[in-house]
């Protein structure tokens, strides 16, 4: 779970403005695009026609993987992206609540935050599809508020460190977001 998760989400018109929660339509000739998320290689592999199309490195949890709330883990399994969050936000643009602050992430404001769960620049919302496993009670992946986000430069990646999320960088993510739609399935293992 992301520390930005507990603020509320606006509802109304400018709500949906950086919202998408529709499938977007695709061409008869389109090679679908799914998502493989490797816990032990710290890896996103996008894949196009179910081959690895590209590759991005990550980081997942530090406690490990797990679906319980409260674990702060990385749920496993299979899930789709809900909702993309984000569209046309600058880099580094700082999210609480899925919503835009107006901030741009910065040393100074990583000082005056100390301890801070960054989500910066785009947020891919995932959603379980596994009942029991991922989806619904204790489990329910987008009740845990579990995101692929962009994270600082100065963050790590390709080693657990996240309380949940999936980080990337924030050039990644943005090339990341402007390809997938959302109904992208996402595997998690």
């Amino acid at each position: 779970m992301c520390a930005s998760c507990s603020i509320p989400t606006a509802n109304g018109p400018s709500a949906s403005a950086t919202l998408e929660r529709t499938r977007e339509p695709r061409g008869v000739n389109a090679r679908p695009f799914g998502i493989r998320i490797s816990l032990a290689a710290q890896r996103l592999d996008l894949l196009r026609g179910g081959s690895s199309w590209k590759s991005y490195t990550v980081s997942t949890s530090k406690n490990g993987a797990g679906e319980l709330f409260g674990s702060h883990m990385t749920p496993r399994g299979r899930h789709v992206i809900r909702a993309k969050i984000g569209a046309g936000a600058p880099l580094g643009a700082v999210f609480r609540g899925r919503r835009p602050t107006g901030e741009i992430y910065s040393e100074d404001l990583a000082r005056a935050h100390p301890g801070s769960d960054w989500i910066l620049t785009r947020i891919l919302w995932l959603s379980g599809l596994e009942v029991g496993k991922n989806r619904l009670g204790d489990v329910d992946t987008m009740r845990r508020y579990i995101y692929i986000h962009g994270t600082p430069d100065s963050t790590e990646l390709g080693i657990p460190g996240s309380i949940g999320c999936v980080r990337m960088a924030n050039t990644a993510i943005v090339e990341l977001f402007d390809l997938v739609p959302a109904g992208t399935p996402v595997e998690i293992a």
